[in-house]
Parts: C-alpha cells; sequence; structure tokens
C-alpha cells in the first residue's frame, strides 16, 4: 500500500518580535545565494545602521544589487524593504535595551582573550542561541511532534557526533517515563533500525547542519517505511528537512573556534526539553509516577554521608 502523506510542516508564521527578525537571518544564512548572504551577513553587523540605509546604500555596502537586497527580503519573508527597515530598527533597540555590555555579536574566541572574555562571549552566544531559537520555533509544528511522540509504538533517534548528544538525552528522558525508545548512532545500525519501522512509529533525526549523510539516510529510509519523520536542524531547507514530516528548527550561529559542537547543541538541547515536557504532561499522572520509581531506583545507587563526629570532650 502506498503510503499517505501527512501534511509537511509549512514555513513558520511570520513573528512580529523584534527577536525574530534577526533570529529568521540568521537562520536563512545557509541557505542564500552568495550576494543574498552579503545583505544578510552586513545586517546582522549592525542592524541599527542598517536600518537608516536606504535599499541602494546597504545594495552597495553588500557589493550587490537593489534586486538582491529585494530577493533577501522575500528569503526572509519581509515583503518589502521599508518593512525590513522598521523590522532592523526594532531588533536594534530591543538589542540595546536588553543586551548592556555584550560582546559584538559573532564574536570568535581570540588568542588574546582572558577568561573573563572567554566566558563572557560563550555565555552572550548561547543566549542569544536560545532567545532566537524560541523566537523562531514553530509551536504548530511542535504540538504536532509532540503528538507524534506521545502516540508513537516505537521512537528511533539518529544523531552522529555532537547531536549524538543530544538525541541521548532525549532517549533517556523518553525512556524514564516509559516511551519505547531507541538512539542510533551508528550509520549502519541507523539504517538496520529504519528498515523496520513503519506506520504508528516515529523516527526523529538530529543535525545541526541538516546535511550529514549519516543521518539523513536513516531518516529517509524511515520515511520510505510509512513511519513519522521529524527533523532538528538548524537549516529549515536542508536536505533533512526535506525528507521530514515535521521540522524543528534552531537558530545557533557556530563561530569557527567553536563550529558545530557548542552553541547548537545548547539551542538543540532546548528544543528536546519543550519536546520531552509537552509528552509527559499528556499523561501527567502516569509520568509522575514512572519518574518517582526511576528516581527511586537510583536514589539508593548514591553515596550516603558519614554521620559527622563531634570534637571529642564535646
Amino acid at each position: 500500500m502506498a503510503r499517505q502523506e501527512p501534511p509537511r510542516s509549512a514555513p513558520p508564521a511570520e513573528d512580529s518580535s523584534p527577536a525574530a527578525t534577526l533570529a529568521r537571518i540568521r537562520a536563512a544564512l545557509p541557505s542564500l545565494a552568495p550576494s543574498e548572504r552579503r545583505v544578510a551577513e552586513a545586517v546582522l553587523a549592525d542592524p541599527g545602521q542598517a536600518s537608516e540605509l536606504s535599499i541602494s546604500a546597504l545594495g552597495k555596502q553588500a557589493d550587490t544589487s537593489v534586486a538582491t537586497v529585494m530577493r533577501f527580503c522575500r528569503a526572509i519573508g519581509v515583503g518589502n524593504y521599508p518593512q525590513l527597515r522598521l523590522a532592523l530598527a526594532a531588533a536594534a533597540a530591543h538589542e540595546h535595551a536588553v543586551g548592556g555590555e555584550r560582546p559584538a555579536p559573532g564574536t570568535d574566541i581570540s588568542a588574546t582573550d582572558s577568561l573573563a572574555d572567554i566566558v563572557g562571549k560563550i555565555i552572550y552566544n548561547e543566549v542569544r542561541a536560545l532567545e532566537d531559537s524560541g523566537a523562531e520555533l514553530d509551536i504548530e509544528v511542535l504540538g504536532r511532534a509532540v503528538d507524534a511522540l506521545a502516540g508513537a509504538r516505537r521512537i528511533d533517534i539518529f544523531g552522529v557526533g555532537a547531536s549524538a548528544f543530544v538525541g541521548q538525552d532525549l532517549h533517556q528522558k523518553l525512556h524514564r517515563i516509559g516511551h519505547i525508545a531507541f538512539i542510533w548512532t551508528d550509520r549502519h545500525a541507523a539504517l538496520t533500525a529504519a528498515a523496520l519501522l513503519g506506520p504508528g512509529d516515529v523516527a526523529l533525526a538530529v543535525s545541526h547542519s541538516g546535511e550529514t549523510e549519516d543521518t539523513v539516510e536513516p531518516l529517509q529510509a524511515a520515511a520510505e517505511r510509512g513511519a513519522t519523520t521529524i527533523a532538528l536542524t538548524n537549516v529549515p531547507r536542508s536536505t533533512l528537512a526535506e525528507n521530514a514530516d515535521l521540522v524543528l528548527t534552531t537558530c545557533a550561529r557556530e563561530t569557527p573556534f567553536r563550529s558545530g559542537a557548542t552553541v547548537s547543541r545548547i539551542a538543540q538541547l532546548a528544543v528536546v526539553d519543550c519536546l520531552f515536557v509537552g509528552v509527559a504532561q499528556r499523561s501527567f499522572d502516569a509520568t509522575t509516577v514512572a519518574l518517582q520509581k526511576t528516581y527511586g531506583a537510583v536514589q539508593r545507587r548514591k553515596r550516603r554521608q558519614p554521620p559527622r563526629r563531634t570534637p571529642s570532650g564535646t
């Protein structure tokens, strides 16, 4: 019987919040044409300054044409250039209001940074990734993903490298509340598992780039066999996303020093927490009991503190 395709997740609805504008631009970066990417980079470098430029001035600054700036607007879901200028002005004002003395966005670790500088840059970038991911997360798609996981016969999670740790976190959380879940970090094992899936099962793949073959192939195999497929990625137009029924996106921009290993992982873990809590809430009483049982099972394995000795003579 031919597989009945569920409706694919639509692009996120346009969010008018200031944080969402810059988050949408960062998320679009990997899929933009080179000339459009130069416009995006000029805008992200200084949103406030960009909001004051005419369309021709911004095109000149990005070494491109007015037509390219207009294509860039459409690519990020903004109707026209005046709307982009208003959105950038609001985003700049918002960042100034909440940012204080923060490091410059996208600043990488340098050889001369003090430890305090390193802490400041890491915390800033991770907080920004969480804020941007929250602003861009499609709640309707998240709800459908929660429904799929909560009702699944079995759940298979695919991820390699840093994404494997995120998959393992979701697996452990789901397993604790009684869901049949598996995590596969080896390509051959993942393909073998995907071959056994079918309607009623869920396959969830984690990949920051959305182009990791070891993750894309098992998700494709699961889709071919009728399983509901979910992608967790930073690139909504990636190959992984194209093969998923539901796409959950993060907005984390890795710099060269921390490429693909830190900021993206923090954003992915936040989405995993949203998924888990959503699933757990669907069966609140049963989840509470399961968490108490699993907590009790390991509690006795913790080292007990010996009683304190009182000084002699007291």
